[in-house]
């Protein structure tokens, strides 16, 4: 999902160097990413009210205007300040529009915004691929999904991030770790327990979601 870094390292010493087209490039690099970011973790109620398209173009205003202090200071990854700049602009718009619900930003998690992203439907077949729980049949992948995102939901918030985290937004287990400030080995571990929780939740005497 994420860009890949060599790349975005070099457009990074572009716009130290002073290069004026270097800080466009760079974002617009990005822009697809953190759309995705925003239309999966946007509820459908904010949606309603708030364009992502608005919240994606606001997101990467504010990276133009701290550009220069995360290279003076870069304390992570860029494409992992990125999308903290993101997660605390959707978690502003989920308190401002719906403040009198108060629920985690995390829980507000939107089926056909998982749907409707063909990479992430293919992750989710892979994720639940195991000797027992076999790819859902094109007729019942809808109905996997739906099933998918109800037992997600059921999930503690930390076991949930990052099954989105690995699973949507295609960060691997280094990226997570330093993201949410773990130990590489933590955030292997607390990966290893959602999934293994996701499978109970979903059982194999359930619903067939076979071929």
């Amino acid at each position: 999902m994420w860009p890949e870094g060599d790349q975005t390292q070099n457009l990074l010493k572009d716009v130290e160097n002073g290069d004026p087209s270097a800080v466009n490039r760079l974002l617009d690099r990005h822009r697809e990413a953190v759309r995705r970011m925003v239309q999966m973790r946007l509820d459908q109620a904010v949606a309603r009210r708030v364009d992502a398209s608005d919240v994606v173009q606001d997101v990467l205003l504010e990276a133009s205007q701290r550009l220069s202090d995360y290279i003076r200071s870069p304390s992570m990854p860029f494409h992992l300040w990125l999308r903290q700049l993101a997660k605390d602009r959707i978690i502003d718009m989920h308190r401002r529009h719906r403040a009198a619900q108060r629920r985690s930003v995390d829980r507000e998690q939107n089926i056909s915004s998982f749907a409707s992203d063909d990479q992430s439907a293919a992750d989710l077949t892979a994720l639940l691929r195991d000797a027992e729980l076999t790819p859902a049949a094109s007729a019942l992948r809808k109905e996997m999904e739906e099933r998918f995102v109800l037992a997600l939901d059921q999930l503690e918030e930390s076991e949930r991030e990052i099954v989105i985290m690995r699973h949507f937004e295609h960060l691997g287990n280094g990226e997570v770790a330093e993201a949410l400030g773990l130990s590489a080995p933590a955030a292997g571990m607390r990966y290893m327990r959602a999934i293994r929780k996701l499978r109970e939740l979903l059982g194999t005497d359930d619903v067939s979601v076979g071929g």
